[in-house]
């Protein structure tokens, strides 16, 4: 099954409602939170949907993962109830992490995180990606382990929300851990904006402080990819 079928049939299902007059492009636009061109889009086929926003679009329309792939009726239960249940969260080379979105080839696999557990991670953008892949996954890398030891060690599995490129923190008392682009390269690392530069800090004390300079006519959150919103470590 492609992507490209899933969209189709997607597709057919907004088709039928706004020719029933059930809903219009422009209330499933506000529903879903996105702007009606990007829905148009959609539907006069000159782009896809993220997972993340078809997920959205099928809980303004109160679909299942069955009403689109009826075949599923006839897959063992168990199958059925994980895919319910459990949402696919693409694990992406670096080099794509301020896409949109991803091609197959940039995705290099996928992992299961429950659905419950996403939804109740609080988004918070500074600059508009409703229509981004929202939640995406990343190993920390060399740089990363040592700069953020013990909060961090290389070859971590990182569950990265780019729906929350805000400073804000997220909980009281409590710093955000970021993936931010540093020049050519990718830190993890606590932000902290002074004037026209982020100050990357380091967990680790004896690792050094970076800084990235936000040139004129752009701002902080077009160098934010997000916040690290999970860690997964082998002991």
């Amino acid at each position: 099954m492609l992507i490209s079928t899933l969209h189709d049939r997607l597709r057919a299902h907004v088709s039928e409602r706004i020719a029933a007059r059930a809903l219009t492009g422009t209330e499933l636009a506000e529903k879903a939170g996105f702007r009606q061109a990007h829905i148009s889009n959609f539907l006069n086929r000159r782009r896809g949907l993220s997972l993340e926003a078809m997920d959205r679009v099928m809980q303004v329309l109160g679909l299942d993962v069955s009403d689109l792939l009826p075949e599923l009726g006839r897959r063992a239960p168990l199958v059925v109830e994980a895919e319910r249940l459990f949402a696919a969260v693409p694990v992406v080379a670096p080099a794509g992490l301020l896409q949109a979105d991803f091609a197959g080839s940039e995705v290099m696999e996928y992992l299961r995180f429950k659905k419950s557990f996403l939804r109740r991670l609080r988004p918070e953008m500074a600059s508009q990606r409703e229509h981004w892949q929202r939640f995406v996954l990343l190993r920390a890398d060399r740089d990363a382990g040592e700069a953020m030891r013990p909060r961090l060690a290389t070859g971590a599995m990182m569950l990265v929300d780019r729906h929350y490129n805000s400073l804000h923190g997220y909980r009281k008392r409590e710093q955000n851990l970021y993936v931010v682009q540093s020049g050519s390269q990718w830190r993890v690392r606590y932000l902290e904006l002074q004037g026209s530069q982020l100050a990357l800090r380091p967990e680790n004390p004896t690792a050094a402080l970076g800084y990235v300079e936000i040139p004129k006519g752009r701002t902080f959150a077009d160098f934010v990819v997000g916040r690290v919103a999970h860690v997964a470590m082998e002991v």
